[in-house]
């Protein structure tokens, strides 16, 4: 478990005689053009393969999508896929999905605060009991819920048994003025031909479904991942073919913000 907080502001100093200048709206919350501008030089020459990326977004991107956003206070709770766990790609930041989607939030909204409790190898129940809690106190306005993989695993698995766990997780975090953001997981059979028709693609179907369910009686953002363009490219995935790679957090993270950015536009976030 990771918390995540904002570094200590540095004060800006101007002359004595001249009064500061009246702040801007607070509802803007735009990065200086020169900071923007200094930030994507340096994320296109250090990590050329993920700029490159059609299914990435480069900072500038990110920020025209999420300016206006009105989220003050984001929480991740979850599994490993929340925690982040994943391995490298060249070209790519090794950066997990939600610290990503936390820094472009706090590029826009620079007095944002993160807490991330994900944990590898929790059931959707265990989220609950371990995690619910902590992460209502923390009085969050976005909460990102990534749980029921390892349900999968269980013996005498039952969509029934998880769906009724999702439902009282959801319930638990579920407030007004709170947005939730669920996640239907990539079909990494389409990647993997050998996976194909076999227990993994069936149960993340079945866990997606579940996913969908529960989601949409609680009026969550979904972000959909398994039909995903990239799906396909074998170097989305970990070595262990369960976890992102860190092409693949780059992935989740646009497709997160695009999410976001499509929510709080319709006014309904």
């Amino acid at each position: 478990m990771t918390q995540h907080s904002d570094a200590v502001p540095v004060p800006l100093l101007a002359p004595a005689p001249v009064p500061p200048p009246a702040p801007a709206p607070a509802r803007a919350h735009a990065p200086a053009p020169s900071a923007v501008s200094a930030f994507a030089a340096t994320y296109a020459a250090d990590h050329p393969a993920e700029a490159a990326d059609p299914h990435c977004l480069s900072p500038e991107e990110s920020d025209r999508l999420l300016r206006g956003a009105p989220w003050k206070r984001f929480a991740v709770v979850g599994d490993s896929i929340a925690e982040g766990l994943g391995d490298p790609v060249p070209g790519y930041r090794t950066l997990p999905w939600a610290d990503r989607t936390a820094e472009a939030l706090r590029r826009v909204v620079p007095e944002l605060t993160y807490l991330n409790l994900g944990l590898r190898g929790l059931t959707a129940g265990q989220v609950r009991a371990d995690q619910a809690e902590r992460a209502a106190r923390f009085a969050p306005d976005l909460v990102a819920i990534v749980c029921g993989g390892n349900d999968l695993l269980l013996p005498g698995f039952s969509p029934e048994a998880l769906e009724k766990e999702l439902d009282l997780l959801f319930s638990r975090l579920a407030a007004p003025g709170r947005t939730l953001v669920a996640y239907a997981l990539v079909n990494v059979a389409a990647a993997v031909p050998e996976l194909r028709g076999g227990p993994l693609e069936s149960g993340v179907a079945v866990l997606n479904q579940v996913t969908r369910t529960v989601a949409e009686r609680y009026g969550a953002v979904v972000v959909e991942m398994y039909g995903h363009p990239a799906a396909a490219n074998r170097d989305l995935y970990s070595a262990d073919l369960v976890h992102a790679s860190a092409r693949g957090h780059a992935v989740s993270a646009a497709a997160t913000v695009r999410a976001l950015a499509a929510e709080f536009s319709t006014g309904s976030g």
